[in-house]
């Protein structure tokens, strides 16, 4: 980016114009940031409540740590379309058990605390885009439902740099690991 130059008259000198923030770009930044932190507590609250049997989704009984699985009622009874006898298959299974809960706390810590954003942002989508499909076709639209509109939206926030406002973003980028590993950031 090239600085705007303004003649001072007066002074006969040439100085640079700092670039400033538009009313409008701090709030797209201020909106982005806030949509960031939302959409981190959707996935850190399924987290919780598989995990805790908070009461919502999931009762006590059920919870994780009570021995229950996060995948399997799910997986079991809500898969439908063309690829339920996968799901049906995958229900209960120890290691997607895990993989879903580790997906959903990282996903949701990244996305609160923006770090690793490109990370959370495709394994977020992957995720949603995986859950869509369980789903196929959506009860009330032949294709679009609410998980891949959380997909492209993670895709833009990591596009827009939602992680610098409200988050550890500039911190997190510095670190010599994400400086030399760019795919961290």
């Amino acid at each position: 980016m090239t600085a705007t130059i303004e003649r001072n008259t007066t002074a006969r000198t040439i100085a640079p114009v700092a670039e400033t923030e538009t009313t409008r770009q701090r709030a797209a930044r201020y909106l982005w940031a806030g949509t960031r932190i939302a959409l981190g507590w959707i996935f850190l609250w399924a987290f919780l409540d598989k995990a805790f049997g908070l009461g919502y989704a999931t009762e006590a009984k059920n919870a994780w740590i009570n021995g229950g699985s996060p995948t399997k009622g799910f997986l079991t009874f809500g898969a439908v379309g063309p690829f339920k006898g996968i799901y049906n298959d995958i229900a209960g299974a120890t290691w997607a058990d895990w993989l879903f809960m580790i997906g959903l706390a990282g996903i949701g810590v990244a996305l609160m605390l923006g770090i690793g954003m490109r990370i959370a942002a495709a394994a977020g989508a992957l995720l949603l885009v995986l859950m869509w499909t369980a789903v196929l076709p959506p009860e009330n639209n032949p294709f679009m439902d609410d998980h891949l509109i959380y997909a492209a939206v993670l895709a833009g926030l990591a596009l827009v740099g939602a992680e610098n406002t409200f988050g550890l973003g500039r911190a997190w980028g510095n670190l010599p690991i994400v400086r030399k590993y760019g795919w961290l950031k």
